[in-house]
């Protein structure tokens, strides 16, 4: 990946990315029992609103969970996607999260896989990101950018191993237009 200097603030990565639970201990059992992710901050919130812990994801990086004691339920389709990628919907709202990807070394992801499914989970294919029609190369080639596979935690919060293949570098990498507001196919009307 290429790194591009911030002309207006000094960022050095993410300091951590906060999510929200219904069951802490049981975000504690899977994000360091399975995923082997320490637990490194434990917060109890004042007026006994919830707690708000946080795990080491490497690299000065922190992902971190609340647990409010009033949280409304997860909508899926909604506040979350129905299912991992290659096997359900990515659809989700404006403003939710859709999912998080964890850098882990692309060679590694079949090891991972096997990892993840001995521990239990339901894990979705290895995916070889490219720039097909589809965004999906059938095997890992030159083409591929990133490979990846998914998975979701105990509250059906979408997490994605992901592990970038070369650099992003090339003037194919920023050629799309952005989309707009009206854009949104939600926005037409029939006529």
């Amino acid at each position: 990946m290429v790194v591009v200097a911030n002309s207006e603030f000094e960022m050095r990565g993410f300091n951590h990315l906060a999510l929200v639970c219904s069951d802490m201990q049981r975000t504690v059992d899977f994000y360091q029992g399975v995923l082997g992710m320490p637990l490194i901050k434990t917060i109890e919130l004042p007026f006994g609103y919830g707690q708000h812990f946080f795990f080491d994801a490497g690299n000065g990086n922190a992902l971190a969970f609340f647990w409010f004691a009033d949280a409304p339920e997860a909508v899926p389709g909604i506040s979350a996607p129905k299912g991992v990628p290659d096997s359900g919907e990515l659809l989700s709202a404006v403003g939710s999260m859709n999912h998080i990807a964890l850098d882990v070394p692309a060679e590694r992801l079949e090891e991972y896989r096997e990892k993840l499914i001995a521990k239990g989970l339901e894990v979705g294919n290895i995916l070889n990101h490219d720039d097909s029609e589809y965004g999906v190369a059938p095997a890992w080639d030159e083409g591929v950018f990133v490979r990846s596979l998914y998975f979701k935690d105990p509250d059906g919060i979408l997490v994605e191993f992901a592990g970038w293949t070369r650099a992003l570098d090339r003037p194919e990498d920023v050629r799309h237009t952005p989309r707009t507001a009206a854009d949104l196919t939600r926005n037409r009307t029939a006529d």
